[in-house]
């Protein structure tokens, strides 16, 4: 139970910081000019909230704990990538299947974008679980 515990909020506290950097980022550059007439003003942050936090369940589950079983970084690193090209592909794709404007660029990029940083926190909470417990 301490293993994930500490792997949940290691992995959740690396995935907001750098998804947060991203988004402060990527947003005026990348996403406004291709799907603005999309975005909401202000974001729904109890939505974001929710995905966040049953997001990093799927991260801590299919990446960091096979990868403290297996005692394998690299297995950290491909599991949270696989994650998070599934994940956001899914939303992505979805979108560009479903959406009038949706932009083929941005679905590229986050998807690109959540199998990196799935990847980093997968492997930060790894390393992290296994100096501390």
């Amino acid at each position: 139970m301490r293993t994930s515990l500490i792997a949940y909020v290691v992995t959740a506290l690396v995935l907001f910081t750098l998804d947060f950097i991203w988004l402060t980022n990527a947003v005026p550059a990348i996403y406004k000019p291709r799907i603005g007439q999309l975005l909401l003003e202000t974001p729904n942050l109890a939505a974001a909230a929710g995905f966040y936090l049953l997001y990093v369940v799927g991260v801590v589950g299919f990446a960091v704990l096979p990868a403290l079983e297996q005692g394998s970084l690299v297995r950290a690193i491909w599991g949270g990538a696989l994650l998070g090209l599934v994940a956001y592909g899914t939303y992505d794709m979805t979108n560009l299947a479903t959406l009038k404007d949706w932009s083929g660029l941005v679905s590229a990029v986050d998807m690109a974008w959540g199998a990196v940083v799935s990847a980093i926190a997968a492997t930060v909470g790894t390393v992290v679980v296994r100096q501390f417990t």
